[in-house]
């Protein structure tokens, strides 16, 4: 089997532009907005439009288009797309909110001169980790469309 088979496979084609798609929709965005370009977001989680939500749905729709719903990919694909989107929008979302508390907790402590020895001065929890509701429906929009021009 040679690497050139996975890009004629639609299943994994759809995966991965969706997945491609959102990370490079997410880096125009957020030069748009914050007016400067930031290389971590290529590569990087949260934000707008979420990328899991885009891949796992790519997944779906490439899967239902292949392989129909009646076999068991159709409910496997559903199901691990149901809980990666679950999981962006719930345990990721949160651990974000809980980084942007404990950073502003670590940074009152340093003006105060208090030392954090178990981090270095210049770390910081990463906050982009999870999606908003919003953020996994566009991923998911993305990864149907993705998934609708791959196999049709």
């Amino acid at each position: 089997m040679s690497l050139s088979a996975l890009f004629e496979n639609p299943v994994f084609m759809s995966g991965a532009l969706g997945w491609l798609s959102a990370q490079l929709i997410k880096v125009i965005l957020y030069t748009i907005i914050n007016r400067e370009f930031n290389a971590e977001r290529i590569f990087g989680s949260g934000g707008m439009p979420s990328s899991h939500s885009a891949t796992v749905c790519g997944l779906v729709t490439a899967t239902a288009l292949v392989y129909g719903i009646s076999g068991f990919e159709f409910p496997m694909s559903f199901f691990f797309a149901f809980i990666v989107m679950y999981d962006a929008m719930g345990v990721r979302r949160e651990t974000g909110k809980q980084a942007v508390v404990i950073n502003e907790l670590v940074d009152e402590l340093r003006e105060m001169g208090k030392t954090i020895s178990t981090m270095d001065p210049m770390d910081q929890l990463k906050e982009f980790v999870g999606h908003t509701p919003l953020q996994v429906l566009a991923g998911a929009v993305l990864g149907i469309v993705i998934g609708l021009i791959v196999c049709l």
